[in-house]
């Protein structure tokens, strides 16, 4: 997701037909897969939704996720799901609808509500700055970013900082979703770069694109004037993944988006 190339930007499995599996099937099948998440098509619940989807990492489910959000689109489209709003898909998940709108091969999701925000207290800051190896003063700002993962969102002063960094998971302290934005030099055609970095256990990971994370940032960066009202912002560029996000703020709504393409498709003996 997040790319037109095949092998680049982040994989996500997806499997229809999904509503006769058990929770423990869905998490078995997501621990076997080994991707940042695996997703299942289930029948919607509520009336207005095209369909129900559930989201599991490798250690649980979640209740959103971007980069899944838009894959699992993708494959319903692909597999003749037909949206009863010609453009706009309705998922039903965790955090309840969302809308995807459909506009060839790239998806935008309208960003759903965050669940946490708001400035971090000062006194988080070293911990960040230690996590991230970096010096406190070099961080910007930080904001709570919940909205599905547990996200706390840490601002640098340029991208050339977030691509440099090599942070410390023994210094994590009580984070565990840990996000960071840059920004390049105005006048070119990216204009953040973002990194992900997940602590699970004693291991830490590196999110090639994450959809949750930049919905968040462009929360905060465009109502703040930091980030214009459209922009493309740059994410596993350290992985060689280049990944690309599309960001659009339209009335009360952030669209975040990107390339989608379905490289894989088999079946599955649940």
């Amino acid at each position: 997701m997040f790319t037109d190339e095949f092998l680049s930007g982040n994989p996500v499995a997806v499997v229809h037909g999904a509503d006769g599996l058990t929770t423990d099937e869905m998490a078995a099948f997501a621990r076997w897969t080994n991707l940042s998440e695996t997703t299942f098509l289930l029948a919607p619940t509520d009336p207005a939704a095209d369909y129900r989807l559930r989201i599991f990492t490798t250690t649980g489910e979640l209740p959103f996720a971007g980069h899944p959000t838009l894959g699992s689109a993708r494959a319903w489209l692909a597999g003749g799901g037909r949206p009863r709003t010609a453009g706009i898909v309705v998922q039903e998940c965790g955090a309840g609808l969302v809308r995807v709108r459909c506009a060839g091969q790239r998806l935008a999701f309208a960003a759903p509500p965050l669940r946490r925000g708001g400035p971090v207290p000062p006194s988080t800051v070293p911990t960040l700055a230690a996590a991230l190896r970096v010096e406190p003063d070099e961080i910007v700002a930080a904001r709570w970013a919940h909205n599905g993962p547990e996200w706390v969102a840490v601002r640098l002063a340029s991208a050339e900082a977030v691509l440099a960094l090599e942070p410390d998971p023994a210094a994590f302290g009580e984070h565990r979703d840990i996000g960071v934005v840059g920004a390049y030099p105005p006048g070119g055609e990216i204009a953040f770069e973002v990194r992900a970095f997940v602590r699970d256990g004693g291991m830490l990971w590196e999110d090639p694109v994450t959809g949750s994370l930049n919905a968040a940032i462009a929360q905060w960066l465009i109502p703040a004037g930091v980030a214009p009202e459209r922009y493309v912002a740059s994410q596993g560029t350290r992985m060689g993944r280049r990944g690309r996000v599309h960001v659009e703020r339209s009335g009360e709504d952030i669209w975040v988006g990107g390339d989608t393409i379905v490289g894989i498709t088999g079946s599955v003996a649940l």
